[in-house]
């Protein structure tokens, strides 16, 4: 049986490539600072995003959670989207790690407004937190792999400045955001303070994130990593692979959009009875059901039983992300599963 994974980009394999360098890699210890590898690749990703220093972390997760943790101190009350990754899918690391408080905005649209910034950042009183961060997110995963234009980042990044709020970007899928956008991402991400990126998203390398900002924060934040079991040694074998996909995936990231269009349309041609898109954004597609006629999560297991995996994205609502794996013949599998049933 055929089979079409289209529930993330993070099941991407290794290229070829990244296998072969991973094999050769020239290593050492990076807690140390003497994986030559691990320098490079953070060397690379710093200038690719125009801040001062990066550093190599696991995930992304473990990224954003270390930013927290530099940005702030205990008692701290963050800002954030009601909808973000850092909230919804951290497992409250934010409380439990960072012991910091968290002010959830509506980021429904994919980023909340200035002005509701500037209303929820706390003024000076005995019986308040401070606002120690204000997080972002682009592409905005929960709301459809939406791209944050720079103007709306720059006017939250305004707000901050006038309060001296640091600014943290989640941006897991950065340059997808770019690419949709048609800017560069050194410019998209220029007025924020600090910002995530990984690498084992559509980038397709095996493991790894990037978290970047200046080199007082980097300094800092290589600590906190130590601290949270983040320290690798012989790194230089998974950075090998990060290097290669900011030298050679992120150009291809165009074909991912492409296919998600391509998916789209075909779903909107067929008229099927009970299922349309609801959205179509970067390498994401959102299917709405109807609950009339489909229960959600049974129709998700019909679609797995015919080998076309997608994901639960609330009640009527599936998310289908397409990714490097998959070809142009796939997704018309994929549409022919859906005519079927």
């Amino acid at each position: 049986m055929q089979v079409v994974d289209l529930r993330s980009d993070t099941i991407t394999k290794p290229t070829p490539k990244m296998r072969e360098v991973m094999a050769k890699a020239e290593v050492g210890d990076d807690v140390y600072g003497e994986d030559p590898t691990v320098n490079r690749l953070e060397e690379l990703a710093a200038e690719i995003v125009g801040k001062e220093a990066a550093l190599f972390v696991p995930s992304g997760t473990m990224g954003n959670q270390i930013a927290l943790m530099t940005h702030t101190k205990p008692g701290d009350e963050i800002i954030l989207g009601q909808e973000s990754h850092i909230f919804y899918y951290e497992v409250g690391g934010l409380a439990r790690i960072s012991n910091v408080q968290a002010r959830t905005l509506d980021d429904s649209s994919g980023i909340f407004s200035p002005e509701a910034v500037k209303a929820t950042i706390r003024d000076e009183n005995i019986h308040y937190p401070e606002t120690g961060l204000i997080c972002l997110e682009n592409t905005h995963n929960r709301g459809g792999g939406v791209a944050i234009v720079k103007e709306r980042i720059d006017q939250v990044c305004s707000v901050a400045q006038e309060y001296s709020v640091p600014v943290h970007l989640d941006g897991a899928r950065i340059f997808n955001a770019a690419l949709e956008l048609e800017i560069d991402v050194k410019k998209l991400v220029e007025e924020v303070d600090s910002v995530m990126f990984c690498l084992s998203k559509a980038l397709a390398a095996p493991v790894g994130s990037i978290l970047a900002g200046s080199k007082d924060f980097i300094d800092q934040a290589r600590k906190n990593r130590k601290m949270l079991g983040g320290g690798m040694r012989q790194a230089g074998v998974i950075a090998a692979a990060g290097i290669v996909a900011l030298e050679e995936m992120v150009h291809r990231l165009e074909e991912d959009h492409k296919l998600a269009e391509q998916l789209a349309q075909g779903i909107a041609e067929s008229k099927l009875d009970g299922i349309g898109v609801e959205a179509v954004n970067t390498n994401f597609v959102i299917l709405k059901v109807d609950n009339e006629v489909y229960e959600t999560e049974e129709l998700l297991a019909k679609f797995n039983d015919h080998g076309v995996k997608m994901t639960y994205f609330g009640p009527g609502l599936i998310r289908a992300v397409t990714n490097k794996d998959v070809t142009s013949n796939e997704v018309d599998y994929v549409v022919d599963v859906l005519n079927k049933l």
